[in-house]
């Protein structure tokens, strides 16, 4: 992590569409969309913050991604590995106010430009270049075989100029439609990852390592601290590259919400203040930003507890951010933090 180049976040580009729950949009002939997906959520916020970010996607070459070119670029996010092809950007449909796990979210993102990616297609010496810091999601090999197959080639491409992996295990179960598990792709992409960013719920999917039974039942956090470090002890045992493993924890309680976090590294686990709120505006990409937070703290070289303080409230600020990514800058974070 002592190279300091560019952060290079590889991901789908996805155009949100947020209906109302009530159906008013179609009284007002207006369809309101933010411009996402979760690794350009994580560029934006590190380019917002000052860091080298770039961001590689696939896009069709046309008039409509030229102007979503131009918008990146103003938030000074480096699109130069951009690859052009194909004939479609995925969408996502996702109600107004809804989490993406609820039942509210559909997706139309078969056949766009980035899930017909396939091995071979991308020219990885200039998409690295100058790149030190390479992030993508779980996500991206939900996708389709032939993209999880893409990402097993980046990151053995990154791994041979030494670049450091990050990997946030989102789970998507509307995606992982083809003949492999989550658990078949996930295990075979984990060796090359360097952090380790997810829930306790997710490394139990994604790469088998169990959740006790119950842990629901007592709620504490005391409980859900113990089982995120037998996860991160597990997860560095299984894959020797790993330096470091985050675990979150928002639970959603009516209209409460309450947001923890934990890290292990170095042999330690540092967990987080609690943060708690009965408001929030936007529940997507707070995972992102904490993912973002994460690669700020060690990209600059922060002691892990500061690192943790600063993701988790990242995290927390998204939530009354309405858009995919954050609009928070470094200090707005700074002064949010909650301390033990």
């Amino acid at each position: 992590m002592d190279n300091k180049g560019a952060i290079l976040s590889f991901g789908e580009l996805l155009l949100r569409i947020t209906p109302d729950a009530d159906g008013q949009w179609l009284q007002n002939n207006n369809l309101p969309f933010f411009v996402g997906g979760a690794e350009l959520n994580v560029a934006t916020a590190l380019a917002l913050w000052g860091l080298p970010s770039k961001y590689f996607t696939a896009l069709p070459d046309n008039g409509l991604s030229a102007q979503i070119i131009t918008y990146l670029q103003q938030k000074n996010i480096d699109t130069t590995p951009v690859l052009f092809s194909g004939d479609k950007i995925g969408l996502y449909f996702l109600t107004k106010g809804k989490d993406l796990k609820n039942d509210a979210l559909i997706y139309d993102r078969a056949h766009s430009a980035f899930a017909n990616l396939q091995p071979g297609m991308i020219d990885w010496d200039n998409v690295l270049e100058g790149v030190s810091w390479f992030n993508f999601s779980a996500i991206c090999p939900a996708i389709s075989n032939n993209v999880a197959e893409v990402c097993k080639e980046a990151l053995q491409e990154a791994s041979k100029r030494n670049i450091t992996i990050s990997v946030d295990l989102n789970y998507r179960s509307k995606l992982w439609k083809y003949d492999k598990t989550p658990q078949e792709v996930m295990t075979e992409l984990l060796p090359y990852c360097d952090i380790v960013m997810g829930n306790i719920w997710a490394a139990e999917t994604m790469l088998g390592i169990e959740v006790v039974p119950d842990i629901h039942e007592s709620g504490q956090q005391s409980i859900y601290l113990k089982e995120a470090l037998n996860t991160s002890q597990k997860i560095m045992a299984l894959y020797p590259k790993c330096k470091a493993v985050a675990n979150t924890f928002r639970f959603d309680a009516k209209s409460d919400i309450t947001y923890y976090s934990a890290l292990y590294t170095g042999d330690k686990l540092y967990h987080s203040a609690q943060y708690e709120t009965s408001h929030i505006v936007d529940k997507v990409g707070s995972g992102d930003c904490f993912m973002a937070g994460l690669i700020y703290g060690f990209y600059n070289d922060w002691a892990p507890a500061e690192t943790l303080a600063f993701a988790t409230a990242s995290a927390f600020q998204k939530l009354f951010v309405e858009s995919d990514a954050t609009n928070k800058t470094v200090d707005q974070i700074k002064k949010t933090i909650i301390y033990e």
